[in-house]
């Protein structure tokens, strides 16, 4: 009735389901109801009535539970989640029992012992957001508990959850490591400002202090790192053919579907260090390590090789593969079918290797290509300007050497981005016509196909059929990190923002320690364009740590605080910018949508004293 009263009351809400639940069932329906009502009667609904949380609700493989504290409900959550992690120790990926959960806190309305509102809609979505064995929190839960709990807040920024009206502000959550790990020496860690306290711009060339690493949970298939292996050739020089080596042999591994990969960038920043293979599981997020060496001696190549299970440190299997230099990339196949049928041996991993389509029979070529690739990153004038010279001796010696042909393009997109290019329409003409090249020789590589398309894309092809490339590539390649961070780029030139960021973030999990820091400066791009302009700039502040010379992290961090309407601070990083770039760069026309561009222009106009940015 109209006059009737409704129950309200503030509360923390916490909903929590089981990851995988679906697949579960229907490896085994019955074992995964009974472990399910054990795991109830055990674990949860004793952690519970601990912590004075009343359950609200129930569904096959979920829960809805109101506290009356934050606090309770997030000690309650991390207590669940670190003894869940123990059940699970020895248990096997594909049936392991992992639970995500969410917790909010707002105003809910009470009904015949339900409870309703937006709040709890809220916690929904952040259960939903949450890893398996995750926490997900919004920013009024983090606030409450930081610094009363023995607990680490990552901030994800602002995220649009459906069917609320409002961004929420989304933070995941760690327990903090007992014995913790020494920081990375400055330079080599991600930085992360406290709630509310962006972090200051870095002197040229400089970072901040590094955060510690967070857990990752395994994902839901057998997971796998490649190291980068030892150079026994005693030849210093030789480094460069030892890690080309790893780079094809995670390439062959990632064409096998059911395999996650964790990408090169990633894997190398482990590069002369001495390796916890555990700690490495942890921060990388994977079952399975594989270690090794590469000697070359004259014409003579021998790679060994070591799978090691990252929770119990166990040797898997080891062997040796010798051969010629010619036989190099059957070598590799060797190596990467042996580590598949260790993993997952009922699988047919040979039929993957035998599509894999081989560069170029020229090792000479080859071995140009290897010397540019493994300077690539971080990109800078110098570095591309000597890469595509290597590049085209490799493509003059081999005019169909589609890995040369593509990434020579990328370094005619780059110096026509950066604003290097002494002629600018020449550089668009030059890597168009090495990308066109490329793609016509490319078969199936999926390397090949996106690096193609990438600056096919940005020189201004048709970016509805470039996207289609990428995506065919990315289904048939799933683990593929680039082709994923691609296709969240050209999703982003298109306009297609929330999928763009989507795609980039996926990009991120498979390669999470990537130094060539570029998410932040692309998912800022994605909060500007959405006009989510503090998002923006909280995830631009990082990028123009991580990639001081890189224009493109300037131009949208100060249009970003001019459309806030923080004219000293916009005009401070025009300022810097101004030290190495222009402020309209080249790139302008590669955004598609016209909003997208009169979005940047009028916030850079403004940055300038130029003009007044839109409402």
């Amino acid at each position: 009735m109209a006059g009737e009263r409704v129950e309200r009351r503030l509360a923390a809400i916490l909903a929590a389901d089981v990851a995988g639940y679906s697949r579960l069932v229907g490896i085994d329906e019955e074992g995964t109801l009974a472990a399910l009502r054990r795991l109830r009667r055990e674990l949860v609904d004793p952690r519970l009535a601990e912590h004075r949380g009343r359950i609200v609700k129930t569904t096959g493989d979920g829960l809805l539970v109101e506290f009356a504290s934050v606090v309770d409900a997030l000690r309650c959550a991390a207590e669940t989640q670190r003894e869940m992690a123990e059940r699970n120790a020895g248990v096997t990926a594909e049936r392991r029992i992992e639970l995500r959960i969410g917790i909010h806190q707002g105003d809910i309305v009470v009904e015949d012992g339900d409870i309703f509102g937006d709040g709890v809609n809220v916690a929904a979505r952040l259960e939903a957001l949450a890893e398996p064995g995750g926490i997900c929190v919004s920013a009024r839960v983090q606030e409450d508990a930081a610094g009363r709990l023995d607990l680490d807040f990552e901030d994800l920024g602002e995220q649009a959850l459906k069917n609320i009206a409002r961004p929420v502000r989304v933070y995941r959550v760690a327990a903090k490591d007992p014995h913790p790990n020494p920081p990375p020496p400055a330079g080599k860690g991600e930085v992360r400002a406290p709630s509310g306290h962006p972090p200051p711009l870095a002197a040229e060339g400089g970072v901040g202090v590094a955060a510690a690493p967070v857990a990752l949970a395994l994902p839901d298939k057998p997971s796998i790192a490649v190291l980068p292996f030892q150079n026994m050739s005693g030849d210093p020089e030789q480094e460069y053919f030892v890690d080309g080596m790893v780079e094809e042999i995670i390439t062959a591994l990632s064409r096998i579907r059911w395999l996650f990969v964790i990408a090169r960038n990633s894997s190398f920043t482990y590069k002369g260090q001495a390796v916890d293979v555990k700690r490495v599981g942890r921060e990388l997020g994977v079952r399975y390590v594989l270690e090794g060496s590469v000697r070359k001696a004259g014409n003579r190549v021998r790679i060994t090789g070591q799978l090691i299970d990252t929770e119990s440190g166990a040797h898997l299997w080891a062997d040796r593969f010798d051969g010629s230099l010619e036989d190099v990339f059957d070598l590799q196949d060797q190596v990467a079918i042996s580590v598949a049928g260790v993993i997952e041996p009922t699988l047919q991993v040979v039929e993957a290797a035998r599509s894999a389509r081989r560069p170029t029979s020229d090792l000479t070529a080859y071995d140009l290509f290897l010397r540019a690739l493994v300077n690539f990153f971080p990109p800078s004038q110098e570095r591309v300007i000597k890469n595509l010279a290597l590049l085209e001796q490799a493509i003059e010696r081999d005019p169909n050497f589609g890995p040369a042909l593509a990434w020579a393009a990328i370094c005619h997109l780059r110096s026509h981005q950066d604003g290097w290019a002494s002629d600018p329409n020449r550089a668009r003409q030059q890597g168009v016509e090495l990308a066109q090249q490329a793609l016509r020789v490319a078969g199936s590589d999926p390397g090949v196909i996106v690096n193609a398309a990438y600056p096919l894309a940005y020189f201004g092809e048709p970016i509805g059929a470039m996207i289609a490339l990428i995506d065919r590539s990315v289904l048939l390649h799933p683990s593929y990190a680039r082709g994923w961070y691609l296709s969240g780029v050209l999703r982003l030139m298109a306009g297609d923002i929330d999928r763009a960021i989507a795609d980039i973030e996926r990009s991120a999990r498979l390669s999470p320690r990537d130094p060539v820091g570029t998410r932040s400066m692309l998912v800022g791009i994605g909060h500007f364009f959405a006009h989510r302009f503090e998002s923006a700039a909280r995830e631009l502040e990082q990028a123009v740590q991580e990639r001081p010379r890189a224009p493109l992290g300037y131009r949208f961090l100060a249009a970003s605080y001019a459309h806030l309407g923080r004219l000293d601070d916009a005009r401070n990083v025009i300022d810097r910018l101004c030290m190495f770039a222009p402020i309209i760069g080249e790139d302008m026309l590669s955004w598609r949508r016209a909003e997208d561009r009169q979005l940047l222009e009028s916030g850079l106009q403004r940055a300038m004293g130029e003009g007044v940015a839109p409402e």
